[in-house]
């Protein structure tokens, strides 16, 4: 099976880039055919080129068509309709509230994807897709990647990590210092924005007793072993067990679950709940349950699904063009408030067929004198 797999950048170690490493690293294992696509490549291009994941920047690179698209972001997974006319697509959404996580509306886009029950929340409710087109694929850890900790946690936690790429000592890292301090446990910090990024996570996770993280980044510590207190910019959650998980999980151990301000008597009474069995009670169900092979089961079954259906489908070109002409309606209105973004525009617009050579005209049609020149 061939999958395009779309994404906005393969460069930064984040959320959507590490989502499409790892399930086309996956899929190209078990004998498929994953092609992905960015306009934006770095170190995560050149991950999936080492493991022979063919990476493109460029659709017209693209010679066979794919038999489905497996679309991450608004204008990628649009750029990837219009490059191959007739290929049904999977929509993903991984975030509530960014423009380009919203959903493509298009006769081709057969099913919706939400990572947690906020993304879906947003599908339904906000953008009006259809209940049952709309199925939750929770994330996933590569637990081949993310082994055990070789050794037990300690009766008393010495040393806590920030395990985020938002965290910096202009807004919470301090907070948390100096609560660590309070509680005689040392604490490091890595992610973009400290500064210290770190391109293998799984070779330091399993040093520390205490990690303080959201989402994906606090799933995989939970699997390596270590206590888990969700935290990020946006607030503070509890401290993972055994007994919230199953409530905390359907959220993405994310924003929702960030219900309290970051101040230190919280955090203090948070780092108190530690509890080292509990935490490997926890380690030992989280294990059994998000296994990233699970997950590429039912990515299978649902291209199998959507491109079954496609074959029985009549082509609508008129539908088509009208959500063509709805979206770039939507994407003027977006690129008015931030017309900076024309020249990305422009150059990605540049590498689609339909627009090829014209990508300069229609960046300046879009934003006109609202925002910057292309």
């Amino acid at each position: 099976m061939r999958i395009l797999i779309t994404n906005n950048s393969l460069s930064a170690y984040a959320g959507t880039e590490l989502y499409v490493r790892d399930i086309a690293i996956a899929l190209k294992s078990r004998g498929h055919d994953p092609i992905a696509f960015s306009t934006i490549l770095g170190p995560v291009a050149s991950e999936l080129t080492e493991a022979s994941v063919r990476v493109v920047d460029n659709l017209n690179e693209i010679d066979e068509p794919p038999d489905v698209i497996h679309g991450h972001h608004k204008m990628e997974t649009m750029m990837a309709l219009l490059s191959f006319p007739g290929v049904p697509a999977i929509n993903f959404c991984h975030s509530w509230h960014q423009w380009q996580e919203g959903p493509i509306f298009s006769p081709r886009v057969l099913r919706y994807v939400a990572v947690d029950e906020a993304c879906r929340e947003r599908l339904v409710e906000k953008h009006g897709v259809p209940d049952e087109l709309v199925q939750i694929l929770p994330n996933f850890v590569d637990l081949k990647r993310f082994g055990r900790r070789a050794n037990p946690l300690p009766a008393r936690p010495s040393r806590a990590l920030i395990f985020s790429n938002y965290a910096s000592e202009t807004n919470y890292v301090r907070v948390i210092r100096d609560a660590c301090a309070n509680s005689s446990i040392a604490l490091d910090v890595v992610g973009s924005a400290s500064e210290r990024s770190i391109t293998n996570p799984e070779s330091i996770l399993g040093d520390y007793d205490i990690v303080f993280a959201k989402a994906r980044c606090a799933l995989e510590a939970m699997a390596v072993g270590v206590a888990v207190i969700l935290c990020d910019s946006s607030g503070l959650g509890p401290m993972v067990n055994s007994q919230n998980f199953h409530d905390l999980r359907p959220l993405n151990f994310g924003f929702r679950t960030l219900t309290n301000p970051i101040e230190q008597t919280r955090v203090v009474a948070e780092l108190s709940r530690y509890d080292a069995r509990e935490a490997a009670n926890l380690t030992d169900m989280v294990r059994t349950l998000v296994d990233s092979e699970a997950v590429v089961d039912q990515l299978l079954e649902l291209y199998a699904e959507v491109i079954a259906e496609n074959r029985n489908r009549t082509p609508d070109f008129e539908k088509e063009s009208k959500a063509v002409a709805a979206y770039l309606r939507e994407l003027k209105v977006e690129l008015s408030a931030h017309g900076a973004a024309s020249m990305r525009l422009r150059d990605k617009l540049n590498r689609i067929p339909l627009f090829g050579g014209l990508g300069t005209k229609v960046a300046r049609m879009l934003v006109g004198n609202a925002g910057g020149r292309a």
